[in-house]
């Protein structure tokens, strides 16, 4: 199986760093990162590969900065080319950036199906970008893993059938465990960062 895997920003990279690990001691599946560059500088992006031990990814978009519509725009159509030329068998997306409504659409407009970790979050609050970018993510979503039985009381008051949602935990939580444990890598910032 191959899965192409959309981040583009800190929390999604800590998130792919427990996900990932595992995705990766499967022999059947084939995991192919895309980084969309929405954070690219050193401390928002670089050091988290490096102190979490994430695999390079294997397409980096470089979208940058810019207004919503517009980064979402130049993100979903790199996204598209990439998946044009991997033909993955599914999307796996995190959280709620414009990288995660990027993936999802690009993938649902080529009938790749999406995995969606973090599902059912809900802010409630129509004004904040993350809510409609999660909102959204979740409807054009395959199989969504909630952290929360809330979560999933979230998507079936939406209408999401309880066949495609899981109860997954909160996968922060499980990177927070795995890098506080002696021996693990541990990703450490200085206080002046």
């Amino acid at each position: 199986m191959k899965i192409v895997t959309v981040i583009g920003a800190r929390p999604q990279f800590i998130k792919a760093a427990v996900v990932s690990r595992l995705l990766g001691n499967l022999p059947a599946v084939e995991e192919i990162l895309v980084h969309t560059g929405q954070h690219y500088d050193e401390s928002m992006s670089d050091i988290f590969f490096q102190e979490l031990a994430i695999p390079r990814p294997a397409y980096h978009l470089g979208v940058g900065s810019g207004a919503h519509g517009a980064q979402t725009g130049r993100m979903l159509e790199a996204i598209e080319r990439v998946l044009l030329e991997v033909r993955p068998d599914a999307m796996l997306i995190y959280g709620d950036t414009n990288s995660t409504l990027a993936g999802a659409l690009a993938a649902a407009k080529l009938h790749v199906p999406v995995a969606h970790v973090e599902a059912g979050l809900r802010s409630f609050n129509r004004r904040m970008p993350e809510e409609i970018n999660r909102v959204m993510a979740d409807h054009l979503s395959s199989w969504l893993f909630a952290p929360t039985t809330t979560a999933i009381d979230n998507l079936r008051n939406e209408g999401i059938s309880a066949d495609s949602t899981f109860l997954a935990g909160d996968v922060m939580y499980d990177a927070a465990l795995y890098y506080w444990q002696p021996g693990a890598r541990r990703y450490a910032v200085s206080a002046t960062a």
